[in-house]
């Protein structure tokens, strides 16, 4: 990126102010680290020096002065008197050097959770599937509206479709689902439960999201598709992946299911990594799923075999589905239509087409791109 910008000048500049700042910040730290210690040791030799001097010269004093066994006893009674401070002085050094490093992690655990658990919140009971929004409205802080009084109803097993331009609020509504964000106002139900009342952890293990860029553990393929459900054999974990199309991939790969992969599957292309995902997703057998933007990194021939995985992956679910390419998306149960924090039109692929608004001109204005 910063090649095909030509920032490479820029970037360095950045780069040199940012570590000048750090230099002499750590300069500072070596110059009281170098100080602090000599500074120590020269005190405490000079004062054992010093005690020497007076006691040799009171040894050899006419009034009798003191004993070579006093002397030796007092300069004892020194060294151990500065031993502890000498340890104090290294442990302020080893403080001094680790203090930067305590900074940022003192920073992250007090960072407040924004979503956690009412005072009283009970476990989520067995999902069946229905979802609610009862007049939802979602902000920011700053006063920004996301979502303006958002109502529909989803029924158990049935498949929702979200469409709409960059910006309308349409990951927002998924991500409330999950509860990732707390509404402003309104309520999100599940069952009829308010899952402001329920448990995070409850709720989220019974769903299953697939975010447009798919996250891959390092390991072995296996462990990233078991990833969603531990408990599965090597047989259901091949099982997905056949079902999502990602077996044969895989098997052209030097270990098959246990080829290692890299943190963040460097080793994969974009598309490699969204199958994973799906059989990860798959795997985990979630009654409500959200798939956003998951098949954007998949060229169409393996889209067009996709679909009959998408078909089994769907089945029996509840699923919400953000797609920009709406071919994916045709056989939905209903299709909703947001712009601006509000449902436009909503409806079946069919009856939004006659009816000749949004989602009709968005469907032809691609359909006519494709055809050019």
């Amino acid at each position: 990126m910063t090649q095909s910008f030509t920032r490479e000048d820029r970037n360095t500049d950045i780069f040199n102010q940012l570590s000048r700042g750090y230099r002499e910040s750590w300069m500072r730290a070596v110059k009281f680290n170098f100080l602090m210690g000599p500074s120590v040791d020269i005190i405490s030799t000079v004062t054992a020096a010093f005690v020497y001097v007076l006691g040799i010269q009171w040894m050899l004093g006419t009034d009798g002065g003191i004993t070579v066994g006093v002397l030796v006893a007092f300069t004892a009674y020194i060294s151990r008197f500065w031993n502890p401070i000498n340890t104090l002085a290294n442990f302020y050094n080893s403080l001094l050097t680790a203090i930067s490093y305590l900074e940022r992690i003192f920073e992250t655990i007090d960072e407040e959770v924004q979503v956690k658990d009412v005072e009283g919140a009970v476990v989520m009971p067995p999902i069946a599937g229905k979802v609610q929004f009862k007049d939802v409205v979602f902000g920011y802080e700053d006063g920004q509206i996301i979502l303006d009084h958002i109502n529909f109803t989803a029924n158990p097993g049935e498949s929702f479709a979200i469409v709409g331009p960059t910006g309308a609020g349409k990951t927002t509504i998924v991500n409330l689902i999950c509860r990732f964000y707390n509404v402003t106002s309104g309520v999100v139900c599940i069952d009829d439960v308010d899952i402001s009342k329920v448990t995070v952890r409850s709720l989220r293990s019974q769903m299953g999201i697939m975010m447009q860029d798919s996250f891959i553990f390092a390991g072995t393929i296996m462990d990233n598709i078991r990833y969603g459900n531990m408990k599965e054999s090597d047989e259901d974990v091949i099982r997905a992946a056949r079902t999502v199309c990602a077996h044969d991939f895989i098997m052209k790969m030097e270990g098959g299911y246990h080829t290692q992969v890299n943190e963040r599957g460097s080793r994969l292309s974009a598309g490699q990594r969204q199958l994973i995902s799906f059989a990860r997703a798959l795997l985990a057998d979630p009654r409500i799923l959200i798939l956003d933007e998951a098949t954007s990194s998949i060229d169409t021939e393996t889209e067009i075999v996709l679909q009959r995985g998408l078909k089994e992956l769907l089945k029996g679910r509840t699923s919400f589905i953000i797609a920009h390419r709406l071919s994916t998306i045709q056989n939905a149960d209903c299709i909703m239509y947001v712009d601006r924090g509000r449902i436009l039109e909503r409806g079946t692929h069919e009856e939004l087409l006659e009816l000749k608004g949004e989602y009709s001109n968005l469907y032809l204005s691609q359909f006519d791109f494709l055809k050019k």
